[in-house]
This record gives structure tokens, C-alpha cells and sequence, in this order.
């Protein structure tokens, strides 16, 4: 059998690699997906009985999804490169002897690499755009919420926690907040008034005691 050589070893699991990174990728129109899978399940059903197929099958899964997250969502590289070799040592679990396992990791690298030259040439996904789009968007509305936050203490009192020299800390409603004076140093509890906020720069100054 062809799929039993080297050459058609290394070509089916290239071919599934670059179909199935490749529908994730750009714009395919599912046409990546079924030919991907199809390669997968040919490979797989070619060496493993039907019993080690589900399991292979469902960690080989485990291994795409682990670097579609890690590409697109996570970005840590860590999560992406264990997706990877998960892959790897489920294609090569299967091959029937080592060298064969040798072509099927080969193939399964180089085909997920060339499956990142179709961004050149196809219409990439905006499923990734909308993605982005909604991690800026929450990112900028926690940094807004954290302002709203800070500036809801202008002209409120409480104390140092640390001395102000001219940096330090205060604590406002039983929250330490890190502050800074305007220039002069500050004892521990001591009382103070935040005069100013910038963003999350909380200037104080110290409440003088009434005579």
C-alpha cells in the first residue's frame, strides 16, 4: 500500500496538517476541513484498530484545539508547542514501525508550517479579527472601569499605611491604595485627603489638626 512508505506517509499527514490549519486559517469554505479529516481518518484507520482509533483520534483533536487556542486566543507558545507535540506522538503511535513515525512527525510539522502560505494568498478568517476586537475592547473597558475607580476617591480621607517619602501607601475605606504627596514627607496614620488623581496616580496631601 502506498500509505505504507515512507513518500505516502509523510504525504497524508502533510496533507492533513495543511488542510486542517489551513481551513483555520483562511477561508476555505469547509473544503480544508473535509479534506483534512478525511487524510486524518485515512492515515489513523490504515494502522489502528478501531478501539485505539477513538482514543488516538480524540487526543490527535485535543493536540489541533490545544494550537488553535494557543494561536489565536492564549499566545503563550507553551500551550501551542504541547498541542504540537501531542500531534506528533499520536501519528507517530500509530505508524507501524519507527522510521515511518519518523516521515509521519516530519510531515506533520512541515505541513502545519506551509499551511501559514495561504495567508498570502486567501482571505484570512475575521473570526480572529472579531476576536481581537473583543479582547481589546475588554481590556480597554477594565482599564476605564479601573479610572472610574480611582477617580471616584477624589477628595475622599483616610491615612498612611507607610510612610510618605514622598511615595507610600495609604488605606481609604479599608483599601491600600499605593499614593504620593506633593513634596513633603508624611508619617505613618497619619490623615490625608486625596487632592488629585491621574489615571491611577493618586496625589495626597496631609489633613492639618485643627487647634
Amino acid at each position: 500500500m502506498f500509505i505504507e512508505t515512507s513518500i505516502g506517509i509523510f504525504l497524508i499527514t502533510f496533507l492533513a496538517l495543511f488542510f486542517l490549519i489551513g481551513e483555520i486559517l483562511v477561508k476555505l469554505r469547509g473544503i480544508g476541513a473535509i479534506l483534512g479529516i478525511g487524510f486524518t481518518a485515512y492515515y489513523f484507520s490504515s494502522f489502528v484498530s478501531s478501539y485505539d482509533l477513538m482514543w488516538l483520534g480524540g487526543l490527535f483533536a485535543v493536540g489541533i484545539l490545544m494550537i488553535i487556542l494557543d494561536g489565536k486566543v492564549i499566545n503563550d507558545g507553551i500551550i501551542g508547542l504541547i498541542g504540537v507535540v501531542i500531534v506528533m506522538t499520536t501519528v507517530a503511535i500509530a505508524a507501524p514501525d519507527w522510521v515511518l513515525a519518523i516521515y509521519s512527525m516530519v510531515g506533520v510539522v512541515l505541513g502545519t508550517i506551509s499551511s501559514l502560505s495561504l495567508l498570502k494568498v486567501l482571505p484570512k478568517r475575521n473570526m480572529w479579527d472579531k476576536v481581537a476586537l473583543l479582547d481589546r475592547m475588554t481590556s480597554d473597558q477594565g482599564y476605564n472601569s479601573l479610572n472610574e475607580n480611582y477617580q471616584s476617591l477624589l477628595n475622599k480621607e483616610g491615612k498612611t499605611s507607610t510612610v510618605l517619602r514622598p511615595s507610600g501607601s495609604i488605606t481609604i475605606d479599608e483599601i491600600e491604595y499605593s499614593a504620593i504627596s506633593q513634596g513633603k514627607w508624611i508619617e505613618k496614620d497619619i490623615p490625608i485627603k486625596v487632592v488629585q488623581v491621574d489615571g491611577t496616580k493618586i496625589v495626597v496631601e496631609e489633613i492639618e489638626s485643627t487647634p
